[in-house]
């Protein structure tokens, strides 16, 4: 089988590019749950259940929420206001510049997608020097 990037995402495929991503730190909780960070600012990381992200039938609490930062709340509102999109918000995260996802339903987002959403939440918390020499070897402007 032929993989391309055009396929439905994983949760290890976050793993993978968010590890690949210079400068990044990975931290485990103590319930060994992956935290992504960079210069010590997290922008990936795959929460533990709680009570605000459960599901509305049962009341059961989602085992496998994913946190991914974004730049702006524009973007956070643009992603989880489009309904052909797997991301949600809680009002735990009210003013947080960040998007949550299930792990179960990233299959519907391309691996284009998650990747693109996860370079942009390392952009969004890297350092300015940083950003601005991934975006020189990727041979991209500064945006």
């Amino acid at each position: 089988m032929i993989m391309t990037a055009h396929c439905q995402a994983t949760a290890a495929d976050v793993h993978r590019i968010a590890g690949e991503l210079p400068y990044v730190t990975v931290e485990t909780g103590p319930k060994g749950n992956r935290v992504y960070q960079v210069g010590g600012k997290s922008f990936v990381f795959f929460r533990t259940p709680r009570p605000d992200a459960y599901d509305p039938d049962t009341g059961e609490r989602y085992d496998d929420v994913i946190v991914i930062w974004v730049a702006s709340q524009a973007d956070k509102m643009a992603l989880i206001q489009d309904e052909s999109t797997p991301f949600f918000s809680t009002p735990h995260f009210d003013g947080h510049l960040s998007i949550l996802v299930r792990a179960s339903r990233l299959h519907e987002i391309t691996r284009d997608e998650v990747t693109e959403l996860i370079q942009d939440a390392w952009l969004s918390r890297a350092s300015r020097r940083r950003a601005r020499q991934w975006l020189a070897d990727q041979g991209l402007a500064e945006l």
